[in-house]
């Protein structure tokens, strides 16, 4: 393990065509490439060696190449939109904890349908703590994660159309968190801020899980709010 890892905060965001590509920007390239063998514009080997370079490419870049002399290829990979700020503005989150997950010599887990709070607290000592948000209510559009992990291990699970980000560093430890951008202005944006002293803490996100109601969950939130307001 290193003996201390960190992340600026500062840091610029990475450009779409640098992001690490997901089993999504896999099969949509690989129905362009299967759409363009089907018009007889590649070839049957051809097909077959930019399937193989999809299955392999590990950026969005990278796969933009495979389609780029294509008719669909000339599309944007992805919608343009708004990158998600690298830290929540001051004062969006409260400092008080929602919920708080503890682990001492024990394991503890938040999973399947729960509603996630603006800020989750969570500390593993010999311990292991879970934080799986891949079927979680999100009812805030910015949830932060403080993770502090002392001889233990903390694992933070994401839909994968959601923003992700991750400030903080490891002593004798482990802090890894993959950097996500969502194309969807109006999706949930996820900030782990974490310390591991001779532990772990990874946050990812999982495979084939998404926020399918991101947009009517806060329009649904906002019209309740209007109407107790109009109400009084």
């Amino acid at each position: 393990m290193d003996l201390q890892k960190q992340v600026d905060p500062q840091q610029q965001a990475v450009p779409v065509t640098g992001l690490r590509a997901s089993d999504a920007d896999r099969d949509r390239i690989a129905d362009i490439l299967r759409e363009a063998l089907a018009e007889g514009r590649l070839t049957a080997d051809e097909h077959a060696e930019r399937v193989e370079g999809a299955l392999a490419a590990k950026t969005v870049g990278e796969l933009e190449v495979l389609v780029r002399d294509l008719p669909a290829g000339r599309r944007p990979a992805t919608p343009a939109h708004a990158v998600a700020p690298q830290r929540p503005a001051p004062g969006a989150i409260p400092a008080d904890p929602d919920d708080t997950v503890v682990a001492v010599f024990s394991s503890a887990s938040r999973r399947g349908r729960w509603r996630a709070g603006r800020r989750i607290h969570a500390y593993a000592v010999f311990g292991s703590v879970e934080i799986d948000l891949s079927e979680a209510l999100f009812e805030y559009q910015q949830v932060v994660i403080k993770a502090v992990s002392v001889f233990g291990n903390i694992e933070v699970r994401v839909p994968e159309n959601v923003s992700l980000r991750g400030t903080g560093g490891g002593v004798l430890g482990n802090f890894e968190v993959d950097t996500l951008d969502s194309t969807e202005p109006d999706a949930p944006v996820v900030y782990v801020d974490g310390w591991a002293v001779l532990g772990n803490i990874e946050a990812r996100p999982k495979r084939g899980k998404i926020v399918a109601d991101i947009l009517d969950k806060v329009h649904r939130k906002v019209d309740r709010s209007m109407r107790r307001h109009l109400g009084h």
